[in-house]
């Protein structure tokens, strides 16, 4: 069960299982010792976990504290914006290409950080590869389907 704290109109941040209040890099803290945390709006119960980790990201790189490079970042744009619209296709079909996407942004993640960056962009241009060779079997399959009928 992930750690609930409460975002109140102020802005404050109230840790429920601590009774207090607490700052952005207290709950970055949390994350970083494995915990889950959740973060809802008091008010209306919204869940704005997702807005407060992306602050606590932005923060950090505004501090100059931020282990994620620009290559990463861009990564992360391009990526989720992909998995987000594979998780839209997918809903009724199951969410197996959604995972795809973002286990493929949590490796690239890793990647970046290991030592040995040039091993991230080689599997960049592979899994590149990999979707280019997929998109020519579907075209394939669609000719060869055409073709039979």
């Amino acid at each position: 069960m992930p750690r609930l704290i409460k975002r109140y109109g102020s802005r404050k941040l109230y840790d429920t299982a601590e009774s207090r209040y607490v700052s952005l890099d207290e709950i970055a803290g949390f994350v970083r010792e494995g915990q889950d945390v959740q973060v809802v709006e008091n008010k209306t119960g919204d869940d704005v976990t997702a807005a407060v980790l992306t602050q606590i990201i932005s923060e950090e790189g505004r501090n100059g504290r931020s282990l994620l490079s620009t290559p990463f970042l861009h990564d992360l744009v391009r990526i989720g914006e992909r998995a987000v619209r594979a998780g839209e296709g997918a809903v009724g079909a199951g969410l197996s290409t959604a995972r795809r996407g973002v286990d493929d942004l949590a490796r690239l993640a890793v990647d970046r950080i290991r030592p040995g960056g040039p091993i991230a962009e080689v599997r960049d241009e592979m899994d590149r590869l990999r979707s280019r060779l997929a998109g020519l079997e579907r075209t394939l399959n669609e000719i060869d389907d055409s073709q039979t009928d």
